[in-house]
């Protein structure tokens, strides 16, 4: 009698435990093709809209890429205000305990880490850290051929836009390989 029981306890575990990882590679395929939009040329003007340079306008450029296997992104590329131009990157990828990755060359350096993040339908969003610094990278995609950018940081306990930009994809390759699925 004791080992039907077990043997009816341990099905139901199995089938949850199951269902669990059926989630988890949903969840995996739904961000993998999240990324793989990210991939391609992209350009388009931004602004910082609060703090010291409130106001400053810039272009940006960039090559969005995913890694082989893995589920994330790289941005590479640089921005531009008038005659001065700044290198810029960025690459994130999915560990076991969520998304990790770095701006620029890392907290360490002069840039910032990313601590996590999640990626819903048509967005992404990061947290970002340096320091005493904390606040957050919100992607979102709104056609193939559109991506917002909005980059914002703690101040007491509002997280407030400091930079936003609007890039618009430039490589026809992608485009057409996206609108012949």
């Amino acid at each position: 009698m004791h080992a039907s029981l077990r043997k009816f306890a341990i099905l139901p575990l199995a089938a949850l435990l199951s269902a669990g990882v059926a989630q988890t590679a949903a969840a995996s395929e739904r961000e993998k093709r999240f990324f793989e939009q990210m991939e391609g040329e992209w350009s388009g003007p931004g602004e910082i809209v609060a703090g010291k340079y409130k106001g400053t306008k810039f272009v940006c450029k960039f090559a969005g890429t995913t890694p082989d296997g893995k589920i994330g992104m790289a941005l590479d590329g640089g921005c531009r205000v008038g005659v001065i131009n700044q290198e810029m990157s960025a690459r994130i990828e999915r560990s076991q305990s969520g998304y990790r990755g770095s701006f620029l060359d890392g907290a360490k350096g002069k840039g910032l880490d990313v601590v996590g993040g999640s990626v819903k339908d048509k967005y992404v969003v990061f947290a970002l850290h340096r320091n005493e610094l904390t606040g957050a990278m919100r992607a979102q995609i709104n056609d193939k051929d559109t991506m917002n950018v909005t980059i914002s940081v703690h101040v007491d306990e509002e997280l407030v836009p400091v930079i936003g930009m609007n890039l618009k994809r430039l490589d026809a390759r992608t485009v057409g390989a996206l609108s012949a699925q």
